[in-house]
């Protein structure tokens, strides 16, 4: 065999392994995401508990239902922008519920309401009874970019719910997780159309099944070339 075939078949047999050992991996993903979809689905479907017993669970406390009662901060209200909803503008709500015996409060995303630009919003019209009793699921905070020195940061909006952000906007100390409310009960009976409540989010097992098919054809591709080019050269 020639040396130039040679360096040809050892170059195809690396790339085959390479491509069979990325597929495996792809595999391997693709079983860790059903096993997060398992103890999501799990958690979602358990009966909710008192958002205070859940709390402290930390990571897996995230997703769990849970109930909370409570007195709703409407002056220290945030919205989250650029939140879609059909494919409508809009923004999520994000209010402060103060518990009673409690010196801080519950971030409560309320839902989405519509918004032209995706920012701007009546707060007022909005607004619900003073006492809310909340049902929802269980959400971490996520750490929002630093903005540039220079840069102004707009009163009551965010771009990412951040509770470092959230904490410097309203002036309350939060709980470390917030509440996604899927439905809410509020004392006085709240006459007006109420934000649209949000959903847990849909449990997809992504592209990594697809990924690995597509690797374990590229290492039959390799092979299969290598075959071919060899057997027209004998």
């Amino acid at each position: 065999m020639a040396r130039r075939t040679l360096w040809f078949v050892l170059f195809a047999l690396v790339a085959a392994a390479v491509c069979v050992r990325l597929g495996f991996w792809q595999l391997a993903r693709n079983a860790e995401r059903r096993e997060v979809n398992a103890r999501v689905s799990a958690r979602l479907l358990e009966p909710p508990a008192p958002f205070a017993a859940v709390a402290p669970l930390g990571d897996s406390a995230r997703f769990r239902r849970v109930t909370l009662t409570g007195v709703a901060d409407y002056a220290h209200e945030v919205v989250h922008a650029a939140r879609t909803n059909g494919g409508s503008p809009g923004v999520h709500l994000l209010t402060p519920v103060r518990i009673a015996g409690s010196d801080g409060a519950v971030l409560v995303n309320r839902g989405w309401v519509y918004s032209p630009d995706g920012v701007a919003v009546d707060h007022a019209r909005w607004r619900e009874g003073d006492t809310l009793q909340v049902t929802g699921f269980v959400e971490h905070f996520l750490a929002a970019p630093r903005p540039a020195a220079g840069v102004p940061r707009t009163d009551r909006v965010v771009r990412t719910v951040d509770r470092d952000e959230i904490v410097r906007l309203t002036g309350t100390a939060v709980a470390p997780v917030y509440v996604v409310a899927t439905e809410v009960e509020s004392r006085p009976a709240h006459a007006g159309e109420p934000p649209v409540r949000l959903t847990p989010p849909e449990l997809g097992t992504g592209p990594h099944l697809g990924y690995a098919i597509q690797w374990f054809a590229f290492a039959a591709i390799a092979l299969i070339g290598t075959s071919v080019v060899l057997a027209k050269r004998r």
